[in-house]
């Protein structure tokens, strides 16, 4: 029997494609058949072959085999070097490019080839190296988070019967260590041997009872050779249990000075490290309340009117072109237009703005947002997984599932943590027998090197962080689509912005027109706004805007051609026009007479120059202004207060970005830039090794944003300019820079405090727990405080990390 499997491809374009493809892969070895479908872009094979060695034959021909993205969510991960393992196992997997994995949020974020089956394959590979998997999808959150309530809901029942347990098993031996006289009369009462048979008991329930999670996870990882967290509480735990059964029950075998029990340290390291992983457990979950909290967002049913009649409907019923009735005080379903209504909306959970916003027929409406005192009726544009809320809780997912470059340190290092331990357990043992007080005192410090370790608060110090803070950045209005711009972004030291809807409200008037002598300033007027008639760009709004309220009759242009960072060509009632900027002009060498002057002057102002001119004469000056954002120059200061450069990069004329700049006290202008030059100008800005970051929200920005270190795009832009960007400021409001910045410094300060704190632990406690300190101080760490400090330090990791969650923006909203 051969299985079958199926490739997406690419560059599929006519039969002798797939006719080339077929050839191609039937002479591999292990193909026994194969099929390439033109119509669904697909190949499917036959065989045994891999998919890796399909998918390079296919890259060599010219054709490229598809790559998917599957997240999946995993269970029983507790350390670094479970995170390690996981991905070491996902890597080796026939098809994947690369695996990340995150041990906060418990997920696994792989990217493989296009390949039927796969996910579930990758899913049964983590399931059989010990851990629990599934493939996450949009409806499978719920599960996932039931799942994860269900396991910390075991922890705390685990807790409390290992707890009980344990307690006994305390107070009968410690008990006796620190009061003698119970000492006396219980063991006159009972005597030695029962005391033991009962602690032997009681321990043995625990470590076999709720400490089985520990051996599930910890011995498979053993006979892998791949030790983890898990493996070293079996052996810590197991070594004190076996040498106390030992001790009870055969105590012939040891040295008659050796010959005590350490019941008590086993059922405590159990206890102690189960109690920290439910904190653990319960602090996890808090990290991820910012995705908890949007996808709260999302309403569950929507009121659709369907032939005449209302009727309320699951979400995932609502198509494209549905009418819905919304009702004041209701969340919108999906995103949409208003059809019928007015009524003001809170937006502040999308964009991180408190104020209300005014809609009215043909606003837009984003589903999560929540109406106020008024109905309204709103027409379906997008829906599920296109709607903008639904796009920023992938972008945050995949944000807080992404890897920071500072993580690369930590993953070599717990790659071979939990060996070294050993090692340096197993030294510790041989050193103490040779030269130290016996048996008991070597098994006592090697148990304490095994439990003090912990690789668990080293794999926690980054994730966390990285969740908690990107949480708090949708909620402050900042999505950080790349995890690596979160670490990119704190060392930047000048932003650049563009000027048109970046530091303006991109919603320029006309302001003044100035005739050239001779000329009418009405017909310039109706010529210009004739030949701008079919453009988009905001300039060209402005004129018609002007013309319309004036009330111009505007005559007919044809041949109207966009001449890129210059201005457009037309035919106007059979004149040759150009309108633009003084470039254009002096392209075609047309004499403006005394028009610059008038540029100057307005130039001064911030005013923005267009001339016209017909057959070659110019006719007149068109001066267009756009108001600056109320946070333009209150977001300026700031970033000046972080120490922060700044630069604008823009077409227009020198003169009026001077004047810009010197009112918003900007550092640096790259003027009369053309569309393809705002590359260049970042390349300028970069000199002397500076790291850039560019602020922009058009279509031409996304070269830019690119280009740059890190790409802030004004999530009120194009799509285009979105998906170029690193970095989506919801809202139009310039303070997302100076927040974005604020809140990058924080969070690598937090990892860096969180990161500090794992090492110097384990660099501090490991030599202590090893016995440096016994032949000077008679200094000896117990096990049952290792096991204490082990679970602590990863709740202070943690609990270091949800400190993000009270961060205040840099720049309140006014």
């Amino acid at each position: 029997m051969t299985d079958t499997q199926t490739l997406r491809v690419e560059g599929m374009t006519c039969a002798s494609c797939t006719s080339r493809i077929e050839r191609l892969l039937a002479r591999e070895d292990g193909v026994t058949g194969v099929r390439a479908n033109l119509m669904t872009g697909t190949v499917a094979f036959d065989g045994q072959a891999q998919p890796a060695d399909l998918a390079a034959k296919l890259s060599a021909a010219g054709f490229t085999a598809s790559e998917d993205v599957t997240r999946l969510a995993i269970g029983g991960m507790t350390c670094a070097s479970c995170v390690s393992r996981v991905e070491r196992v996902l890597e080796k997997q026939p098809g994947v490019t690369s695996a990340s994995v995150n041990l906060a949020d418990e997920s696994a974020t792989v990217r493989h080839l296009a390949v039927t089956g796969l996910p579930e394959k990758l899913a049964e590979s983590v399931r059989a190296a010990g851990y629990e998997a599934r493939i996450a999808t949009e409806t499978s959150r719920a599960d996932v988070a039931e799942h994860k309530a269900e396991e910390q809901g075991k922890l705390a029942r685990a807790v409390i019967l290992a707890a009980v347990l344990t307690l006994p098993v305390f107070v009968l031996e410690m008990g006796g260590h620190m009061v003698p006289a119970f000492h006396h009369w219980l063991h006159g009462l009972v005597g030695q041997f029962p005391l033991w048979v009962a602690q032997f008991v009681l321990t043995s329930v625990v470590l076999f009872g709720p400490g089985w999670r520990f051996f599930k996870a910890g011995v498979p990882a053993l006979l892998h050779a791949a030790p983890d967290m898990n493996s070293l509480v079996v052996l810590g735990a197991t070594a004190a249990w076996g040498y106390s059964t030992i001790a009870t029950f055969a105590p012939g075998l040891l040295p008659e000075a050796s010959i005590a029990v350490y019941y008590e340290a086993a059922a405590m390291i159990v206890t102690l490290i189960l109690l920290g992983r439910y904190l653990e457990a319960r602090a996890k979950g808090r990290t991820g309340a910012a995705i908890a909290k949007l996808v709260g967002l999302q309403a569950q049913t929507a009121r659709v009117e369907r032939d005449g009649q209302v009727e309320e409907v699951a979400i995932d019923q609502v198509a494209v072109g549905d009418l819905l009735h919304l009702r004041p005080g209701e969340r919108v379903a999906v995103d949409g237009s208003v059809a019928s209504g007015h009524s003001w909306l809170d937006e502040s959970m999308i964009t991180g703005e408190p104020i209300p916003v005014e809609k009215s027929p043909g606003e837009t409406l984003t589903a999560g947002t929540v109406n106020g005192t008024s109905a309204l009726t709103y027409r379906a544009e997008r829906v599920g997984a296109d709607t903008v809320l639904a796009r920023i809780i992938r972008m945050v997912e995949e944000a807080q599932g992404a890897k920071l470059p500072i993580q690369a340190t930590v993953d070599r290092v717990t790659r071979v943590f939990v060996p070294i331990v050993m090692a340096v357990a197993a030294l510790t043992f041989a050193v103490w027998m040779i030269w130290g007080p016996g048996l008991s005192h070597a098994l006592v410090a090697a148990v304490a090197v095994l439990i003090i370790a912990c690789p668990c608060a080293m794999g926690l110090a980054t994730p966390t962080s990285i969740m908690v803070g990107t949480g708090r950045g949708a909620e402050m209005g900042v999505l950080f689509r790349r995890g690596d711009a979160l670490q990119a972004l704190q060392g930047v030291q000048v932003v650049a912005f563009d000027k048109t809807g970046t530091l303006t409200e991109g919603r320029p008037e006309l302001v003044g027109v100035h005739t050239a002598p001779g000329a009418d300033d009405a017909q310039a007027l109706a010529i210009a706004a004739a030949a701008e008639s079919g453009s988009e760009h905001p300039i060209a709004s402005a004129v018609l805007r002007a013309a319309k309220e004036r009330g111009l009759t505007l005559p007919k242009a044809e041949d109207v051609t966009a001449l890129t960072g210059f201005g457009l060509q037309a035919r106007v009632d059979g004149k040759a026009v150009l309108i633009g900027a003084q470039r254009l002009m002096d392209r075609d060498s047309i004499a403006l007479g005394d028009l610059p002057e008038h540029a100057a002057k307005g130039a001064a102002h911030r005013q923005t120059p267009l001339y016209i001119a017909v057959d070659g004469q110019a006719v007149a000056l068109l001066l267009v202004a756009d108001r600056l954002k109320p946070s333009t120059k209150a977001a300026i200061d700031a970033l000046h207060a972080l120490s922060v450069q700044t630069a604008m990069i823009t077409g227009d004329a020198r003169g009026t970005a001077q004047a810009i700049a010197a009112e918003l006290g900007i550092d640096h202008i790259e003027a009369e830039v053309l569309p393809d030059g705002k590359v260049a100008a970042i390349e300028t800005l970069r000199q002397g090794g500076r790291s850039v970051a560019f602020v922009g929200d058009g279509i031409n920005d996304a070269p830019a944003l690119a280009a740059a270190d890190v790409g802030l795009a004004i999530g009120t832009g194009t799509d285009v300019a979105v998906e170029a960007a690193e970095v989506v400021l919801m809202s139009g409001d310039l303070r997302g820079v100076v927040n974005a910045i604020h809140l990058s410094r924080a969070v690598l300060r937090n990892i860096r405090q969180n990161l500090f704190w794992a090492f110097a632990y384990n660099a501090a406690l490991i030599p202590v727990a090893a016995g440096v300190l016994y032949p000077g101080f008679g200094i000896t760490l117990s096990p049952v405080l290792g096991a204490g400090a082990m679970a602590l330090s990863s709740i202070f990791v943690l609990t270091n990390a949800l400190r993000l969650k009270t961060l205040r923006p840099a720049l309140e909203a006014a």
